[in-house]
C-alpha cells in the first residue's frame, strides 16, 4: 500500500505539468492565431467605418456635427473602462493635464478627423485611405525634423526607412495627379449613394480640395502622435485619456460647428443611416478598434498594428468600387502598390531598428554586471 501511495503520489505532479504545458502550448496557439484575426477585424471594421461615412455625408451629414455625436457616443463606450481600471488616476488631473488633454483633442480630433471627414466627402473612401497610410511617414519625417529621431543611412534599417518614405510619397504622387485608363471591374454597384451629379471642372476642383484637406489631416494626425507620446509621459493613461480627449473634442467640434453657420436642423439625428454611421463608428471603430489595438500592442509592440495597414487599401478600394460605384483607374492602383510595398519597407526598417535598441539595452545591464563582478573579485583580491 506505500509503495502504491508513493507511486500514485509521483504521478499527480507528472499528470499536472503534463497538464499545465497543455493548456500553456493551447493558449499560446489561440493567442497566436487570435493577434492577426484582431488585427484584420480592425480592418474590416474600418472600412465599413469610411463606407458608411461617405454615404452619410453624401446624404448631406456635416463633418463636425458627426464629429460631436461620435465622440459622445466613443466617450460612453470607453468611460467604463476608465472607470475600471484607472479610477484613482482622476485625482491627478491637473490644469497642465488638461491643457494637455485639450490640445491632444483639437489636433487628433478638431483638425485629424475634421479635415480627413471633409477630404473624404470631397473624394472616395478609396482615395481617402491611401492619405491614412502616409500617416506614418509624415510622423517619421516631422520627428527627424524636430531631431527627435535620427535616420542612420550607414545601416541597412536606415536605408529601408528611406526608401519607405520615397515610394510612400511616389505612391501618393501618383495617385494622387496620375489617372490613367479606366478598369471595368464590375458592371454595376450594390449601394444607391445621394451625391449630387457635378460637371468635369466642378469634379477637378472637389479633388483638388480634398486632397489639400486630406494632407493638413496627415500633417495633424502625425503632430497628434507627437503630442499623444508626450501626454503618455506626463500622464501615463490609457482609458481616462481616451474618455476625457473624446469629451474634449466633442465641444470642441460642437463650437466649430456652430461657428461655421450649421442650422439646427443639421444638428437633429433621425433614425436613418446618419445615427447608425454615429453609433457604429463610436461603438466599434473607436471602443471595440481601440481595446483590439491595446491589446494586440501590448503582446506584439507597436509595429504589429500598422502592418495590417495594407490591407486597408486593398479592401477599401475593392469595396469602394463594388458597393459604392467608385471608378478605378491605373493611376491610383499604380499609386496603391508604390503604397503598398513602401509602407512595408518602411516598417521592416523601423522593426529592426527597435530590435536593435533593444538588444543593445540588454546588453548594458549586463556588460554593468559584468564590471560590477570584476570591481568585486578585485576587491577580495585586495
Amino acid at each position: 500500500m506505500e509503495a502504491e501511495a508513493a507511486t500514485e503520489a509521483v504521478k499527480k505532479p507528472a499528470a499536472a505539468k503534463i497538464i499545465s504545458k497543455a493548456l500553456t502550448s493551447s493558449s499560446w496557439a489561440f493567442e497566436t492565431a487570435m493577434l492577426p484575426l484582431s488585427m484584420i477585424l480592425v480592418q474590416v471594421l474600418t472600412m465599413v467605418t469610411l463606407l458608411i461615412c461617405k454615404l452619410a455625408l453624401n446624404s448631406g451629414m456635416r463633418p463636425f456635427v458627426f464629429l460631436v455625436y461620435r465622440n459622445l457616443i466613443a466617450a460612453a463606450a470607453v468611460a467604463p473602462l476608465a472607470l475600471i481600471f484607472e479610477r484613482e488616476m482622476l485625482k491627478q488631473v491637473s490644469l497642465v493635464i488638461w491643457g494637455w488633454i485639450s490640445v491632444n483633442a483639437a489636433l487628433g480630433i478638431v483638425l485629424a478627423m475634421g479635415l480627413y471627414y471633409h477630404g473624404l466627402r470631397a473624394t472616395s473612401a478609396a482615395y481617402s485611405v491611401n492619405f491614412l497610410n502616409l500617416i506614418p511617414i509624415i510622423t517619421f519625417i516631422i520627428a527627424i525634423m524636430l531631431r527627435a529621431e535620427k535616420l542612420m543611412l550607414t545601416k541597412w534599417p536606415g536605408r529601408m526607412k528611406l526608401l519607405g518614405t520615397v515610394m510612400c510619397v511616389c505612391g501618393a504622387m501618383v495617385a494622387s495627379l496620375f489617372k490613367g485608363r479606366r478598369l471595368h471591374l464590375w458592371a454595376t454597384r450594390l449601394l444607391r449613394s445621394h451625391a449630387t451629379a457635378t460637371s468635369p471642372a466642378g469634379l477637378h476642383h472637389g479633388m483638388v480640395a480634398g486632397t489639400l484637406f486630406l494632407c493638413g489631416s496627415c500633417l495633424s494626425y502625425a503632430l497628434w502622435f507627437i503630442v499623444q507620446a508626450r501626454l503618455a509621459k506626463v500622464f501615463p493613461s490609457k482609458y481616462l485619456v481616451t474618455t476625457l480627449t473624446c469629451l474634449l473634442g466633442s465641444l470642441q467640434c460642437f463650437v466649430v460647428g456652430i461657428s461655421l453657420g450649421h442650422s439646427r436642423a443639421e444638428w437633429k439625428l433621425k433614425w436613418d443611416l446618419q445615427l447608425l454611421t454615429v453609433v457604429y463608428s463610436g461603438v466599434f471603430n473607436t471602443g471595440v478598434t481601440y481595446v483590439l489595438i491595446s491589446w494586440v500592442i501590448s503582446r506584439r509592440g507597436p509595429i504589429y498594428p500598422s502592418m495590417f495597414s495594407p490591407l486597408l487599401l486593398i479592401i477599401t478600394t475593392a469595396m469602394d468600387s463594388l458597393l459604392l460605384g467608385t471608378n478605378i483607374y491605373l493611376g491610383s492602383v499604380l499609386g496603391t502598390m508604390l503604397i503598398f510595398v513602401g509602407l512595408y519597407a518602411f516598417l521592416w526598417g523601423k522593426g529592426k531598428e527597435l530590435q536593435l535598441a533593444d538588444v543593445a539595452a540588454a546588453q548594458k545591464p549586463a556588460a554593468g554586471s559584468e564590471e560590477e563582478a570584476q570591481e568585486h573579485g578585485g576587491d577580495d583580491m585586495a
